[in-house]
Order: C-alpha cells, then structure tokens, then sequence
C-alpha cells in the first residue's frame, strides 16, 4: 500500500514493526472481525508515537486521520476503531505472542555486536497508576531487558500481583522467563545486587553470554571476600595484590561540578569464590561534588569478562551503562508516554499497553532519538512521520 500523505509515498516494508504485527494471533472470532489486529497495533503505536497516550486519544487520533495514511496502517475503507473497540481487543489479546514478535523484530534488526560485548541491562518498574487496581490481580510491576548502546527493548516480562510475595522475591520469580527470551550471544547481562544471582549467571553463561553484577551483602560470602580483598579493616595486615588493574574517569555536567570514577579490578578471588564463571572482581569507588558538596561512594561488582577478553575501561563503560534502564526507558515511559498515570487495569490491556510503549521507544531510541519530547510533538503535527516510522524499516541502529 502506498500514500502520497508525506513528501515521498510510504509502504509498509517487510522489515518494519507493522509487518511484525501481522503475525500476532488474532483472539476474536473471524466473522465479527472488522478491523484487522495488525492494523489496530500498529495504529496505536503511531498514535503513542504522535503524543497520544490513552486508548480514547489513541482512538480520537485514528479517526482525525486521512484516508491515504489509514490506508498504509491496514485501514482501507477509512475507518477506525472506536475506543471501546481498541479496549475490548487489547483485553484479550495475549501478550506473550505479542512479546515474542516484538523481541523477534527488534532483534533481527541488525544489531552490530559492541567492542567486548553488548550491555543488556534488567530491572523492574512499577506503574503506579494501577496500584489501587492491585487487589483485583492487576499486575502493578514488570521486568524488563534493555539495549545500553542502542536503547531498545529486548525483553519484557509482567510480575504477576501475589499478595505472598515482596516486589524483590516478585521480580526473581519473573527474572528466568525473562532471560530465557534473549539470545545471549556476544551480550553482557547487567543489574543491581538484586540480580547477582547463581541461576542468573548460569543462565547467560550457557547461552554464549557474560555478566557483570553488583555485589551488595545480600551474597554474604562473596560481600565479604571482595570487601576484604579491596579495603580490608585497620586492624588486618593488607596484603598487596596479585593482579591489580585501574582505570579513572573523569566527567562534568549533569547537575555535578565534577565526577570521578576509578575502577579497580582484580583476578585474585578467582579461584578462591566458589561462583559461576566468575573471572574478575571489581571495585567501583565515585567522588563527585554537588552544589558545593562533595560526596563519595564505593561499590563492588563481579564479572564473567576476563581480562585477555575487555579492556577494563570498557567494564567501566557497561558498569555504567546499566543505569540507561532508568534514564532512557523507565523515565521515558513515564515522562514522556503517560505510564505511571494509565489507569488500564481489565485483562490483558495493560500488559498490551506497556509493550506497545516498549515498542515507541524502541522506534525512538533505535533511531538515535534524544529529545523525545520534541519529536513527539513534532508528530503531533505531522502524523505521517509517526506512521512512517512504524511502517518503514527498523531503525539501523537497533
């Protein structure tokens, strides 16, 4: 199908996310089948795309819409959907198939392996908007995978509401599926202590992956033998250590007059720390001043990265990296696409709505997008840009 809505006439490419789209089941009965399911996700990406983020602003958004662009997104009579009928369809629509594709396409996408493997950072979120829906065993938390270089989402996961269960024992129970989804070859998994787990690490490690995790007392033993090793007490003769590699940073900005990271690494536990592939340990010391205050932080973290393997700045690098999760997905989402204050709670529909938004900032991101809100108002005003980038190829750069 084509449109001559924009400069030059769009087409839905065989690569793109609405092509992605045509292979998700369809739960409704084929007779009462009006609007096409690939036609309606796709429709509502671009509509998140342009800015709008409710399933009535979504539906409002479709029927403003011309009749060249509704063409290309599946909708050839001119017609769209009503907002009930976009609630009654993301209800029951499974999310797993649709999980499935879209971690298919973005990984298809052509992704250049990075210099000592790719960061793929995991953490969960909380949509806070659906807390008072809780009770009812609407799932409020959800685990995610996400790109650090290239600021896509491979993987996501919905932790089911169990009243049994804290958020952290939650998310641990989700965090295996999760992982099982994600080719993990040339990938480095990275995450909070939370995550510096056995099962995580044997799992990536026997998919052809590398790890690199925070180390917090809740792993007493390992805790203690690298908080030893690296600042052992006053009253204990340190010893010098074998193998000791460092590496500084220094940057400016970000509210900060300064920061300072040094990175010290070590392979003298390796035999020792009975862990899986465990080939260095690290120490992560950060000084920085703000608003005239200095302040100080020392962290510890483990590796499955030999040394032979990365360079240690690069460890530096993908220890920091992590923190993109944050930054570039969940505050985004947020922010900039309405999640904390959706109120979709009834079946499948929130579970739908969040890998949509996942699939938005993908398109974004992937795209070497930084001020998403400016191109999200952008498309406000020029809706076949947002159509464009759903039914055109995936960005190179995911």
């Amino acid at each position: 199908m084509q449109s001559t809505c924009a400069d030059a006439p769009l087409s839905v490419s065989p690569e793109s996310l609405a092509a992605a789209f045509a292979e998700v089941p369809d739960p409704r009965r084929a007779a009462s089948v009006l609007y096409p399911v690939s036609a309606i996700l796709a429709l509502a990406v671009a509509a998140m795309l342009a800015n709008q983020h409710s399933v009535l602003a979504i539906a409002e958004w479709g029927a403003r819409q011309n009749q060249d662009l509704l063409m290309v997104l599946g909708f050839p009579h001119g017609r769209t959907p009503c907002q009930s009928t976009l609630q009654r369809l993301f209800r029951r629509l499974e999310s797993d198939p649709l999980a499935a594709r879209l971690t298919a396409a973005f990984a298809a996408s052509g992704v250049p392996p990075a210099t000592g493997g790719q960061g793929v950072a995991i953490d969960g979120k909380a949509q806070r908007g659906r807390l008072q829906f809780a009770r009812a065993g609407c799932p409020v938390h959800a685990l995610s995978a996400f790109c650090h270089d290239h600021g896509i989402v491979l993987a996501d996961e919905p932790i089911d509401a169990d009243p049994a269960l804290d958020k952290a024992e939650a998310e641990l129970t989700v965090a295996p599926a999760l992982l099982e989804r994600i080719d993990w070859h040339n990938r480095v998994l990275t995450g909070d202590a939370l995550h510096c787990q056995r099962g995580h690490c044997q799992h990536v490690l026997g998919g052809g992956g590398d790890y690199l995790l925070t180390v917090k007392p809740n792993q007493p033993e390992v805790y203690a033998a690298i908080h030893l090793l690296f600042d052992p007490p006053p009253t204990v003769d340190a010893l010098p250590l074998d193998d000791r590699r460092v590496v500084q940073t220094v940057d400016y900005g970000h509210g900060r007059t300064w920061e300072r990271r040094e990175l010290v690494a070590s392979t003298d536990l390796t035999g020792y720390l009975d862990w899986p592939g465990l080939a260095q340990v690290l120490r992560l010391e950060r000084r920085w001043q703000e608003h005239g205050q200095p302040k100080w932080a020392v962290h510890y973290a483990i590796t499955s990265l030999a040394p032979a393997q990365i360079e240690l700045i690069r460890v530096l690098e993908l220890h920091r990296g992590h923190w993109a999760i944050e930054n570039l997905l969940h505050r985004t989402k947020d922010v900039n696409f309405g999640e904390d204050a959706s109120l979709i709670h009834a079946g499948a529909g929130p579970k739908v709505m969040a890998l949509l938004r996942d699939a938005a900032v993908s398109l974004l991101r992937g795209g070497g997008v930084r001020r998403i809100a400016a191109c999200l108002r952008r498309h406000g005003q020029y809706p076949a840009e947002a159509v464009a980038l759903v039914v055109g190829p995936l960005p190179a750069r995911a």
